[in-house]
């Protein structure tokens, strides 16, 4: 019969759908008890500030259970990124257990940092294992690897339609499949509704007041995003300097986090602030609210990229919600917006520009602020991809389209005026 052949367009449909259906249950479930699990850690340690002294120990805890478990997965988001351009082997599924644990040691001891990675390397651990169960060839296995990131994104955050084209539009470059993206889109769905059976809740975000968009405020968003552009970028390389700049000091890397976790403390402690530490989704709310300090969002960038390049484990991309959505709220200081709405820019456009994916980001902000500031943040996150440089917070991704044009142009002037 030819429904039973494996190459009929009945067998691939329901091999997909099935595969769907298992990871966006298995990331979903994955999610919320990270989720849960997070939100547990942290409360324990706001209710026992004492335990931040003991980050220097979490730190090497982390740093020997990766040093001598965690070979090939280390890298982290940059595993999945080059595994996509050149399919080898399979995603080891301790990639999964190891980021968990990593994550959640670091933000039980107070260190700086998000959740997206987490969430995306254990969602694409768990979904590579169907590579081999399914004997998948290179080019399905590249499906595979864009539905475990979806899965991951849209169920950590709640967004189902972002986290779909976040996990093509960060590919895209590498020779996207067409035929991954209604895989995309499925399994984001699946995984999305999971973490509500489970029923566990995301942080909502809410701008009230969307002014009608006129030559001036025209000006005012390109003005902002430049600046949010900008502090991806500073993160961006932030992150590597630290990174880089322990890997020559210190070659034991085990030892890194622990120096690295010393280091913090002894800051925070003589600072006498804790408002840096964990995910920061307190001053993410009240940045809507209330109009921040210039200088929270620089510590914030300094606090989390000093956190992440020493060897502490989480993401990015919460921070970077912090960090854009303060800077965002610290504008409004001067520039006539209202300030849910600048924080509201801010949060998705950092994100963009650290990442290289405005639409995605600009989906974002209007799945989690409403359609009516949709053309806000989307000028904001394009101008914010525009101005970010070539450098992201994913270090094997692949920067090219409509930014390497421009900066490739930019280049040749100016070599053609020396």
């Amino acid at each position: 019969m030819r429904f039973k052949s494996e190459n009929s367009l009945f067998y691939r449909v329901f091999k997909w759908l099935i595969i769907c259906l298992i990871v966006g249950v298995l990331a979903g479930s994955s999610s919320a008890l990270f989720l849960v699990s997070l939100e547990f850690v942290t409360n324990y340690r706001i209710i026992h500030p004492w335990i931040l002294f003991l980050l220097p120990l979490g730190g090497l805890i982390i740093g020997l259970m990766y040093h001598y478990f965690g070979k090939g997965v280390a890298k982290g988001n940059n595993v999945i990124l080059e595994e996509y351009e050149n399919p080898t082997e399979i995603i080891p599924l301790k990639m999964a257990p190891l980021v968990l644990i990593g994550t959640l040691i670091t933000h039980l001891f107070g260190g700086s940092a998000g959740r997206e990675g987490t969430a995306v390397q254990m969602s694409s651990a768990i979904a590579d294992q169907f590579s081999g169960i399914f004997k998948l060839s290179k080019s399905e296995r590249k499906t595979i690897l864009i539905i475990g990131i979806s899965a991951g994104f849209a169920s950590v955050f709640g967004t189902p339609l972002t986290g779909a084209v976040f996990a093509i539009e960060v590919l895209y470059f590498s020779k996207i499949n067409y035929k991954s993206i209604v895989p995309s889109f499925i399994v984001a769905y699946i995984a999305y509704f999971t973490v509500e059976v489970w029923q566990v809740s995301h942080t909502h975000y809410s701008i009230p007041n969307v002014p009608s968009l006129d030559f001036i405020s025209l000006f005012w968003i390109i003005f902002a995003g430049i600046l949010f552009g900008l502090a991806s970028m500073l993160f961006s390389k932030s992150t590597r300097f630290f990174t880089e700049t322990f890997s020559k000091h210190i070659k034991y890397p085990p030892l890194r986090p622990f120096i690295g976790g010393i280091i913090f403390v002894v800051v925070i402690y003589f600072t006498g602030t804790t408002q840096f530490l964990g995910l920061g989704i307190p001053t993410i709310v009240n940045s809507f609210e209330i109009q921040q300090d210039f200088s929270v969002f620089i510590l914030k960038i300094l606090f989390t990229a000093f956190t992440l390049g020493v060897g502490f484990k989480g993401g990015e991309v919460t921070p970077l919600f912090f960090i854009g959505a303060t800077l965002g709220s610290a504008l409004s200081f001067f520039v006539p917006l209202p300030v849910a709405l600048l924080a509201g820019m801010g949060f998705v456009a950092v994100f963009s520009g650290a990442t290289h994916t405005p639409i995605a980001c600009t989906i974002m902000g209007m799945e989690l602020f409403g359609y009516e500031c949709g053309i806000y943040v989307g000028i904001a996150c394009v101008v914010a991809y525009f101005s970010s440089g070539y450098i992201g917070i994913y270090e094997s991704q692949i920067i090219k389209g409509p930014k390497h044009h421009l900066y490739q142009r930019f280049n040749s002037k100016k070599m053609e005026n020396l």
